[in-house]
C-alpha cells in the first residue's frame, strides 16, 4: 500500500472531523495547518449540503480562511457558548495533556477551547508521544519587563528563546504580546508542575500547555487508517 502524504493525512483527518458538524451548530474554529484542513472540508460541507452553522476562530489566520470560504463567522464575545472546537496539537500523551502554539496562538486557542462543550483534537501520528518536551513550550508574556520575565523563566533552568518572525523581528501574536519558546532538558515527567512554576512568574500570560480540555482525539495514520480516542 502506497504511504500518504502528511498533507494527505491532514485533509482525511479535516474530513472525519467535519462529518461532526451538524446544522445549526456553534463551531470554534482552531489554528495550524490541520485545523485549516477541517476548515476547508466544513466549507465544502456548508456549500454542499446546505449545512448551515456560525463559528468564530482562535486565530486571525483561521478567521480569514474561513471568511473567504463563505463560513459566518463571529466575534468570540458575541458568539457565547460553543456545540464543539476542532483543533490540532503539536504534542499529545495518553493522557490527553498537549502543547500547542506552534503557531503562537495558544491563548486564544485555549479561550476557544473553554468556551466548548467539547474539543476535539486532529493530529497525525507523529504527534502522539509518551511524554511531552520533544520539542519547545511556547510561552506568551507581556512586553512589560519582557527581559525580566525571560531571565526568571531561564532562572527555573530553562532555555528560553524569542521566537523570531519570518523577517527575522520579535514575534507578536495575535494579542500583540510576545512569544517565548522553552526548551526543557529532558522530557517533561510532571508538565503540571512545571506549568504551575512558569505561570507563577509576573508578566507570564498564559503557556502552551494544555489540560483536561480535550475530548476525542481523532488521529491519522500514513497507511491511511483514522482512529478516534475517545
Amino acid at each position: 500500500m502506497n504511504h500518504l502524504s502528511q498533507k494527505q493525512v491532514k485533509q482525511r483527518l479535516g474530513t472525519a472531523a467535519a462529518a461532526l458538524i451538524s446544522s445549526g451548530m456553534k463551531v470554534g474554529l482552531g489554528s495550524g495547518t490541520t485545523s485549516h484542513c477541517f476548515i476547508e472540508a466544513l466549507a465544502e460541507r456548508c456549500k454542499k449540503e446546505s449545512l448551515y452553522i456560525t463559528a468564530t476562530a482562535s486565530s486571525t489566520t483561521s478567521s480569514d480562511l474561513a471568511k473567504q470560504l463563505g463560513i459566518p463567522i463571529l466575534n468570540v464575545d458575541e458568539i457565547g457558548f460553543l456545540d464543539i472546537t476542532v483543533d490540532g496539537a503539536d504534542e499529545i500523551d495518553s493522557d490527553k495533556r498537549m502543547i500547542k502554539g506552534g503557531g503562537g496562538a495558544h491563548v486564544r486557542e485555549k479561550i476557544v477551547a473553554t468556551m466548548s462543550r467539547e474539543l476535539v483534537i486532529i493530529v497525525d501520528e507523529s504527534k502522539l508521544v509518551s511524554k511531552l518536551g520533544a520539542i519547545k513550550l511556547p510561552v506568551e508574556i507581556l512586553g512589560f519587563g519582557r527581559n525580566t520575565t525571560k531571565q526568571h523563566l531561564e532562572n527555573l533552568g530553562l532555555q528560553a528563546d524569542w521566537r523570531l518572525s519570518e523577517k527575522g523581528e520579535l514575534f507578536l501574536s495575535d494579542n500583540g504580546n510576545y512569544l517565548l519558546d522553552l526548551h526543557f532538558p529532558s522530557l517533561i515527567d510532571n508538565p503540571e508542575f512545571w506549568e504551575k512554576e512558569i505561570k507563577s512568574i509576573p508578566g507570564v500570560i498564559d503557556t502552551g500547555f494544555f489540560f483536561h480540555l480535550a475530548g476525542r482525539v481523532i488521529v491519522g495514520f500514513s497507511d491511511g487508517q483514522i482512529t478516534i480516542r475517545e
